[in-house]
């Protein structure tokens, strides 16, 4: 969800009036992404990383979370959106950590797609935490392998995303679902992430539907995608 500091930077206005606008952005995906049957909506909130950035910043943006997580429960669990949080929660006050059980407890049933909020997340911290978990089971060396770590990861029941799509014309990986994004495709949009919406969506999800995954083989042994991006 990159572009939010500068689109509100070009109104003149503070980067928080920018983030705001991102969370509109964020619900007007999510309802294509019902349109257009993708499963699963995963965005980047905040990364281990965004602690950097500065105080007064930082401070707007978790109230802006824990606002959003507040407001929106409501009518996420009436659509039947299923809420996931990936990342960090020891990070985090307790007072979100509060709101992050309640949204995901409520929607736990819900079948309706899924929302997974990386929040304090970073795909290296991941790994760690996965890692640190085989550890504390005692798992032996000689039985970790792909699908125990895996299994350990944040959320380990969701698919691996088919598309990543980074706005704003931003072209790095950042750290997001290292992972799981082994094999996902990568679209670049130089939309801003406030002024993303369904159509921008539709005409990312046909690029990707026109590509062809190879999934480490050969020219030979090409994989038409044809089915809509996670």
């Amino acid at each position: 969800m990159d572009g939010n500091g500068r689109w509100a930077r070009r109104r003149g206005h503070p980067a928080s009036f920018g983030h705001r606008a991102g969370v509109r952005a964020i619900k007007r995906v999510l309802e294509g992404c019902e349109q257009l049957g993708v499963e699963v909506l995963s965005v980047y909130a905040f990364s281990t990383e965004n602690w950097s950035r500065p105080r007064a910043e930082v401070r707007a943006l978790m109230r802006l979370f824990h606002e959003t997580m507040q407001r929106e429960i409501d009518e996420m669990h009436r659509r039947g959106v299923r809420i996931v949080v990936s990342g960090r929660r020891d990070g985090l006050s307790s007072r979100m950590r509060d709101r992050i059980e309640e949204a995901v407890a409520r929607t736990a049933r819900n079948t309706n797609g899924v929302l997974n909020v990386c929040l304090n997340y970073g795909g290296r911290a991941e790994l760690v935490d996965s890692v640190r978990r085989l550890v504390e089971e005692g798992v032996p060396a000689r039985e970790i392998d792909e699908t125990a770590i895996a299994a350990r990861l944040y959320n380990p029941d969701l698919p691996d995303p088919d598309l990543i799509i980074r706005t704003a014309g931003e072209s790095r990986v950042s750290n997001f679902l290292l992972w799981q994004s082994a094999y996902s495709e990568m679209l670049v949009s130089d939309t801003l992430w406030p002024d993303f919406g369904v159509d921008d969506l539709k005409a990312a999800i046909a690029e990707y539907n026109s590509r062809i995954r190879r999934f480490g083989g050969r020219p030979d042994q090409e994989q038409a995608i044809g089915s809509a991006a996670r």
